[in-house]
């Protein structure tokens, strides 16, 4: 069970001399009107333009709080329960699936949740192009594609070239906060994560969930089946 599947973002660590680390392969997902409707009328307000400059995040907020990135966010769903249930928080939520982008703002609109702002766009230039370092309190993925075939393991994000272009992104005593349902890339998140010497973990190897992440329907539906899921949270230090 993963909840990646062919209406979701599938996440790729693939790096080759000609295009480097990808967040992503793109695939096609069919846009309901209702999603289509929410990205017209609610990116002028929440909607995040790609541009190759700093962005100000306190600027985008109009507040000073606390910042986190989530990378794939799938449909949203998750992102939007959180950003409820952290108020205080401010969540920078990128994905490049269109109808995970339409139905997270349909959601923030439903919802009338000011906190999260919304890009579609290659994680990896955000990083790289767009926000300056020490500005994140926290950094979310939850459940990257597992490329389960050991031949496409390569493919995944949560390597140590991406972890290395993030956590200059975290402010020190930011956390990082991984989830998988795939246990052997747990063991691979793991390890990269503990390669890091100005990382520490928070727990011995995997941590509780911790109380703002809610259960998806994947994650039950996983559960019932018997089986596991794994979230690792390690802080940043200097």
């Amino acid at each position: 069970m993963t909840e990646n599947n062919e209406n979701q973002p599938q996440h790729s660590d693939a790096e080759s001399p000609k295009r480097g680390i990808r967040s992503f392969v793109l695939r096609q997902g069919h846009m309901t009107a209702a999603q289509q409707r929410a990205i017209d009328a609610m990116w002028p307000q929440f909607g995040v333009d790609y541009q190759t400059q700093t962005l100000d995040l306190n600027t985008l907020f109009n507040r000073p709080n606390p910042k986190v990135l989530e990378i794939g966010f799938g449909m949203g769903t998750a992102t939007l329960e959180i950003a409820k249930r952290l108020p205080e928080k401010d969540f920078l939520a990128i994905d490049v699936h269109g109808p995970g982008v339409g139905n997270l703002l349909k959601l923030i609109e439903e919802e009338k949740v000011n906190n999260i702002r919304v890009m579609r766009h290659d994680a990896v230039e955000v990083v790289d192009n767009m926000l300056a370092d020490n500005v994140l309190d926290g950094i979310h993925i939850f459940f990257p594609d597992p490329w389960h075939k050991k031949r496409h393991n390569k493919r995944r994000l949560i390597q140590v070239p991406f972890v290395a272009k993030l956590l200059p992104k975290l402010k020190p005593g930011g956390y990082i906060h991984l989830a998988t349902d795939w246990e052997e890339y747990a063991v691979q998140m793991l390890e990269v994560l503990n390669s890091f010497e100005n990382l520490k973990n928070t727990a011995e190897e995997y941590a509780p969930t911790p109380a703002y992440r809610p259960e998806t329907k994947f994650e039950a539906r996983g559960k019932r089946l018997g089986h596991g899921v794994w979230d690792l949270v390690f802080v940043h230090h200097e």
